[in-house]
């Protein structure tokens, strides 16, 4: 009897074992942990900086097919002004190196008929270009007419232009195969970079008109 008795106590035991809350396997010790999620993140977007250019075309040219300008209302005298005489001593070696020109040493085209007579038309001038597109095709800033220092920065060059570029040489018989040619020769200026913080002044190779010739092609007889 005594013997059911315990087996009956320890059934009613796990009985009411099973029938408490489950615990949690993981016991914390302390204050609870407080979840904070982690924040997301999101990659700004990239800005790049753009500083300003001039147009590929400066508005002194927009109206002409020739690659330097004789007059620009936008031409920047003073800020050229400032620049040569906070840099005086570099643009002078600089200026040295493309000195005026000596016009009096030039080939000057005749003036009458008499005295020669060229196998295509053209057209001479002496000129002083206040911008003008270099070898690279970027129009730059020439320093031209600038007076400092008891100075005047003044670049001078001849140009010659055809103006019959293409078409038939005038005085060659039409049995000659003819053509009226512009040719070109490289100038050196001294340019102002008004974009350039540190010296704004270089030197770089121009392409204008310097003569017009005559192509002469094959001899052709016609029966």
């Amino acid at each position: 009897m005594a013997m059911r008795f315990v087996v009956s106590l320890a059934v009613l035991t796990v009985v009411m074992a099973d029938k408490r809350p489950h615990s949690s396997s993981h016991v914390s010790y302390g204050h609870p942990t407080s979840y904070h999620p982690q924040p997301s993140y999101h990659p700004q977007p990239s800005y790049h900086k753009t500083s300003y250019q001039e147009p590929a075309v400066p508005a002194c040219a927009e109206n002409t097919t020739k690659t330097w300008c004789l007059e620009d209302d936008e031409y920047p005298t003073y800020e050229i002004k400032h620049a040569i005489d906070y840099h005086f001593s570099k643009v002078i070696d600089l200026y040295a190196d493309v000195a005026d020109l000596n016009t009096e040493l030039s080939v000057e085209r005749p003036k009458t008929l008499e005295e020669e007579t060229y196998l295509c038309p053209s057209e001479t001038a002496y000129v002083r270009p206040l911008r003008a597109q270099n070898t690279d095709g970027k129009w730059r800033v020439i320093v031209n007419n600038i007076e400092t220092h008891y100075k005047t920065f003044t670049q001078t060059t001849r140009v010659e232009e055809c103006l019959t570029s293409g078409e038939t040489c005038p005085l060659v018989p039409e049995c000659y195969d003819s053509k009226c040619l512009q040719k070109s020769i490289y100038h050196r200026f001294l340019v102002y970079d008004p974009y350039d913080k540190y010296f704004p002044f270089a030197i770089e190779t121009f392409k204008l008109p310097a003569s017009c010739a005559c192509l002469l092609g094959a001899f052709t007889i016609d029966h």
